[in-house]
């Protein structure tokens, strides 16, 4: 993952940052949110569920997207506004890809569109973010 450079600011295009998630790391971020609901961590009650499986809380694949935004500021910005709108399921195992790209920048402000997909580039998360550069 590369840290921001004034060529990316030029290109547009924001790095890759790509994640498989693990039923590990799906029962660690229920520990850590309190969030133990079975279908993300019960597999036979997922499938009743008509979910085929677990699935990874929408936030902990949030929590990935967030990361790629701050590893590519490195230090030199924040994020100031975070909205997603989840479109589809994250299950253990699956690569998932998040990227973006800058489409305005006024001063030190840049909205950016961002995006999650899966395996034959099925969207899973959606958002814009707002960053302010130091």
């Amino acid at each position: 993952m590369g840290v921001m450079t004034d060529y990316m600011l030029v290109k547009n295009q924001l790095p890759v940052r790509e994640w498989v998630p693990t039923i590990l790391q799906i029962r660690k971020y229920a520990e850590a949110s309190g969030d133990f609901n079975p279908i993300h961590l019960d597999e036979e009650y997922a499938k009743q569920a008509g979910l085929g499986g677990v699935i990874a809380h929408g936030m902990l694949t949030m929590a990935q997207l967030t990361a790629m935004l701050t590893d590519w500021l490195g230090g030199k910005g924040e994020v100031v506004y975070l909205k997603v709108r989840f479109e589809g399921m994250v299950r253990p195992g699956e690569l998932i890809r998040f990227t973006g790209s800058i489409i305005s920048q006024e001063d030190k402000n840049l909205e950016c569109e961002l995006i999650a997909i899966k395996e034959k580039d099925t969207r899973i998360l959606s958002g814009r973010a707002s960053v302010k550069l130091f």
